[in-house]
């Protein structure tokens, strides 16, 4: 039996954490003992794990990173991290060095500094793994290069690596650790590669796994819209994050409802945005216009039921979620921004804008005025070839014999 071992910063809900979980249910054999480790001990989405995955967290909390008492709790494991083997004495220089770095780029990201402390102060596991993948990009990356005993170590990149606050001096030599290194798209390749360079034999793109079957099915279960709205329904799935740019179409609703079109706008996700994009939508009048009921446990009743599905933000890796709204037929706007643009071919099953609200609003106001064109895209939006579960064998293949594997550990 090949020992697996999957390391993944969160398990909120979110694209990297979804795609995980899609891809364990493909890892349902007696052939691999599969565990799991959590860096920052939480998130809801570990109660769907499937029976045969162990969860090695000894302090377990289920609870939403993205809400205010999760964001408490993450602060306190941030916290003991520092104090455990002494970890922010010794990453005192790192820290610093980074913070002047980020401070004169404009923009400190504390948390890509604390994913250091996260992955130095974590836990320690006593076993070695045939295999040790470090799910996404930052503190489980760190965690399996520099402290995990594996023979083979792969690790994967779900964001543009730039955008997404990462930089060489940042992440050290982690990559070079690293056997084998998965990005979710070519794009994505791109932009690390512009970067590590020397890491272009070992990169190759690794699509997210998607299930038709399963989001047909959980599309058609109770659930769904229940307002009694009678006008065009709108749906983002996303985090209530900078990096997806809701205030952008908070001022789009505002031009829409100017126009005179009826437009009820749904964002099902949760974040650290949720006081800021509430201030927002008071300021401009669209309480019962621009709605954030929240993380919903299945969005797919609603993406079903929806007009039209907008993913308007400023970047991406590859969204699940505009895959998922593709297998279910509905027609797409996004932004023209990197990670979105490969999902989409303008005017062919889909429609691309630029990241502002006069064009978000003109876009969809060209939708929802055309309902053939809605129902052309959406069709050739269902007929998008997805991923299914054999992509999996280019991670599993790592577990072939290749002679010199390694058992390394920091």
């Amino acid at each position: 039996m090949k020992k697996l071992l999957f390391v993944i910063n969160t398990m909120g809900c979110a694209g990297a954490e979804f795609a995980l979980l899609e891809l364990f249910r493909h890892l349902d054999s007696p052939e691999y003992e599969v565990s799991l480790y959590v860096m920052v001990n939480q998130g809801e989405l570990a109660r769907e794990l499937p029976p045969y995955v162990r969860l090695l967290n000894r302090r377990y909390q289920y609870d939403s990173v993205l809400t205010p008492k999760g964001r408490r709790k993450l602060m306190a494991q941030v916290l003991r991290a520092m104090v455990t083997r002494g970890t922010v004495f010794r990453l005192l220089p790192y820290l610093w060095r980074n913070f002047w770095r980020m401070l004169r780029k404009g923009e400190v990201r504390l948390d890509k500094l604390l994913w250091r402390v996260l992955a130095d102060g974590g836990e320690r596991m006593e076993e070695t793994y045939d295999l040790a993948v470090a799910f996404h990009e930052g503190g489980s990356t760190y965690y399996v290069a520099d402290h995990v005993r594996a023979r083979k170590k792969a690790s994967f990149l779900h964001i543009d690596y730039e955008k997404g606050g990462y930089s060489p001096m940042l992440d050290g030599d982690c990559y070079q650790k690293i056997d084998q290194i998965f990005l979710v798209s070519d794009e994505i390749k791109g932009a690390f590669l512009a970067f590590h360079p020397e890491c272009e034999s070992k990169v190759e793109v690794f699509h997210n796994i998607l299930n038709r079957e399963r989001i047909y099915r959980l599309s058609t279960l109770p659930g769904g819209f229940s307002d009694h709205f009678d006008g065009f329904r709108v749906v983002t799935l996303g985090r209530l994050a900078k990096q997806k740019a809701l205030e952008v179409s908070i001022q789009a609703a505002r031009l829409l409802k100017d126009a005179g079109v009826p437009v009820r706008w749904y964002v099902l996700g949760e974040g650290d945005q949720r006081a800021f994009l509430e201030k927002t939508i008071r300021s401009l009048e669209l309480e019962e216009d621009f709605l954030l009921p929240g993380t919903v446990k299945n969005p797919y009743p609603y993406l079903r039921q929806a007009d039209l599905y907008v993913h308007a933000s400023r970047y991406e890796g590859k969204s699940i979620a505009i895959q998922e709204a593709q297998i279910l037929g509905k027609a797409i706007l996004i932004s023209d921004c990197s990670g979105n643009r490969e999902q989409v071919v303008h005017g062919v099953d889909g429609l691309l804008c630029d990241l502002t609200p006069e064009a978000i609003c003109a876009s969809m106001r060209e939708l929802l005025q055309n309902e053939e064109l809605r129902e052309r895209l959406g069709q050739a939006a269902a007929k998008r070839p997805q991923t299914d579960g054999r992509e999996l064998n280019k991670l599993l293949s790592l577990l072939e014999p290749s002679g010199g594997g390694r058992e390394d550990a920091g």
